[in-house]
C-alpha cells in the first residue's frame, strides 16, 4: 500500500474549496463543507491522511513536511482553485521528486487533457467518481491496468484507460466520519444556517434533476439516484453520536435528500428513533405528508434551491419546478415550524432587471429564514457552459473569481452586462434582510440563545466585509 496524502491544497484565505461546496469562493459568512469526496477514498486506503488545509487555516509552509515520506499524493481540485492547485503540485514535486502526483474533481473529469497538459507534474487524473480508482493506485496496481484514470507514461504520453463503471453498491463505501474524526478538527466547519458543530455526509450520490447550472449530476454523479441501504445510513449516525459527542446537527448532503419521498420518509422514521436533530438538500415540491414525517422525527432545516421567482427562467434552465408549488411547499414548512435557507441565482439564462426585481419580491414573499445569492457559474462540463459560449454570453474561461477568491459575474447578455448582474446582488441582500420582519426575527433568535448572540454578531461582521469586498471587485 503505497503511503497516501489526500489534500485540499492552501489556497485563497477563507476559501471554501471542498467538493461539498456547490459553488467553490470565499463565503458571504465564514463557511467550510468536509472535503467528503476526498474524505470517502481516504477512507479505502489504509494509513492515508487527509489535509484541508482552507479549513484549517494552513498554508504550503504549515503542511510541506507533510510530502516528505509520502509515495501518493491524491489533490481534489476544481475550475476556480485549478491554477493554485497546480502550483501546488510543482512545490510537492520539487520537494520530492519520486512523489506520484494525482488529480479528482469535476474540473479533470471534464477537462482530463486540458488538465494534464497544465504541468509534468500531473502524474494522472481520475475521471469521474474515483474511490476505488484510487485505491486501485494506492494498492500499487500498474497505471495502465486501472479503469477510469489518464495517466502520463514514462515518454511523457497522456494515455486515457477505459472508463470505469460507476458504484451500484453504495454499500460498499465506508464511513467517512472516522476519517473526519481522525484527521480533521471538526470545529472548523461552519454553516450560516446549521448549527455549529454539524457533520455533513452523503446518504447518495446522483440527482434526477437535470438544472442546467449544476455541476455534480452533469460530471460526477450522474443522474441516476444511487442510494445507501437505510441501516448503512444509521450506523454512521450513530457512530458519530457515539464518537463525535459534540455535533448538534447532521447534514445529508445528497444532492436532492427528497427524490426519494418513501425513502426519505422511512430514513426519517428511523432517525426520529435516536432522537437526533438532522438537515438536508431539498426541491421545493415536498408534499406536506411527507414534510410532517420529516419533521416529526427531528428535522430542523430544508436548503432549498429555488433559484428564481420567474416561471419561464425556471424552465429555461430545466429545474422542473413551477412557483406555485414552491409557494406552498414554503407555506407547508413554515406551518410546520421546518426553517429554510433558501438559495438564488442571479443571471440566468432569460434573466432581465424585471426578472430579477421578480424574484426579489418572491423571495421577500415566500421568506426563508436566510437566503444566499449567487451569481451564474458556467462550470465546465455542465450544459450552461455550453449554452453560453455558443450564444457568445462569456469567452470560455475559468476565471470565475477574482484574485482574492470572491465570485465574480461571468455571464453578460446584450440587454444584462455583468457588471449590472453582479450590483444586483448586493441589492438583492439589502432588500431581504434590512426589512423590519427579518431584522426582528433574526434579533428574536439572538436573544433566546447567548450561543446565536455571538454567532450573529460575528456572521454579521463578516457580512458587512462581504459587501465592502463586493465594491472593491465592482
Amino acid at each position: 500500500m503505497m503511503r497516501t496524502l489526500f489534500l485540499q491544497a492552501p489556497s485563497f484565505d477563507g476559501y471554501d474549496g471542498g467538493a461539498g461546496a456547490r459553488y467553490q469562493m470565499k463565503r458571504e459568512v465564514k463557511s467550510f463543507w468536509y472535503p467528503t469526496w476526498l474524505a470517502q477514498p481516504a477512507a479505502l486506503v489504509e494509513g492515508s491522511k487527509l489535509i484541508d488545509a482552507p479549513a484549517h487555516d494552513q498554508s504550503w509552509d504549515d503542511i510541506k513536511h507533510e510530502v516528505d515520506e509520502r509515495d501518493l499524493v491524491i489533490l481534489h481540485t476544481s475550475t476556480p482553485s485549478f491554477r493554485q492547485d497546480v502550483h501546488t503540485a510543482e512545490l510537492i514535486k520539487a520537494r520530492n521528486p519520486k512523489i506520484m502526483i494525482g488529480l479528482i474533481g469535476a474540473k479533470v473529469a471534464v477537462e482530463t487533457q486540458k488538465s494534464m497538459e497544465a504541468s509534468t507534474a500531473i502524474d494522472f487524473v481520475a475521471r469521474n467518481e474515483f474511490d476505488f480508482t484510487i485505491k486501485d493506485v494506492a494498492d500499487g496496481i500498474p497505471l495502465s491496468e486501472i479503469k477510469g484514470i489518464s495517466w502520463r507514461n514514462e515518454a511523457g504520453e497522456i494515455v486515457n484507460n477505459p472508463d470505469r463503471p460507476v458504484i451500484e453498491d453504495m454499500d460498499s463505501l465506508p464511513f467517512v466520519s472516522p476519517i473526519y474524526k481522525r484527521d480533521l478538527t471538526i470545529e472548523k466547519y461552519f454553516g450560516g444556517y446549521l448549527l455549529h458543530p454539524y457533520v455533513s455526509f452523503y446518504t447518495g450520490r446522483g440527482c434526477k434533476s437535470r438544472c442546467t447550472f449544476c455541476l455534480w449530476p452533469q460530471t460526477v454523479g450522474g443522474h441516476n439516484y444511487r442510494t445507501r441501504s437505510i441501516p448503512h445510513v444509521i450506523e454512521e449516525v450513530k457512530y458519530v453520536m457515539r464518537e463525535m459527542p459534540q455535533v448538534k446537527e447532521i447534514f445529508f448532503d445528497d444532492d436532492t435528500l427528497t427524490d426519494n419521498r418513501e425513502r426519505v420518509a422511512a430514513l426519517a422514521v428511523e432517525l426520529g428513533k435516536l432522537g437526533i436533530t438532522w438537515s438536508c438538500n431539498a426541491k421545493a415540491n415536498v408534499p406536506y405528508e411527507t414534510l410532517k414525517v420529516m419533521k416529526e422525527n427531528g428535522l430542523r432545516l430544508l436548503l432549498v434551491g429555488y433559484e428564481s421567482g420567474n416561471q419561464q427562467i425556471l424552465h429555461n434552465i430545466k429545474k422542473g419546478l413551477r412557483t406555485d408549488v414552491a409557494r406552498q411547499f414554503t407555506k407547508d414548512c413554515h406551518k410546520l415550524g421546518i426553517v429554510i435557507h433558501g438559495t438564488f441565482i442571479l443571471g440566468l439564462p432569460g434573466e432581465t432587471e424585471e426578472t430579477i426585481e421578480e424574484t426579489i419580491n418572491y423571495a421577500k414573499e415566500i421568506d426563508p429564514h436566510t437566503i444566499q445569492v449567487s451569481l451564474a457559474a458556467p462550470y465546465p462540463g455542465t450544459f450552461l457552459y455550453k449554452q453560453a459560449t455558443e450564444n457568445g454570453w462569456f469567452d470560455g474561461t475559468d476565471h470565475l473569481l477574482t484574485d482574492g477568491g470572491n465570485q465574480i459575474a461571468q455571464l453578460s447578455y446584450p440587454h444584462l452586462p455583468a457588471a449590472l448582474i453582479f450590483d444586483k446582488v448586493e441589492e438583492f441582500y439589502k432588500r431581504f434582510y434590512f426589512r423590519p420582519s427579518k431584522i426582528w426575527s433574526i434579533v428574536s433568535e439572538m436573544l433566546r440563545d447567548w450561543d446565536m448572540m455571538k454567532r450573529r454578531l460575528r456572521e454579521g461582521v463578516e457580512f458587512f466585509d462581504f459587501l465592502r469586498r463586493r465594491k472593491e471587485a465592482a
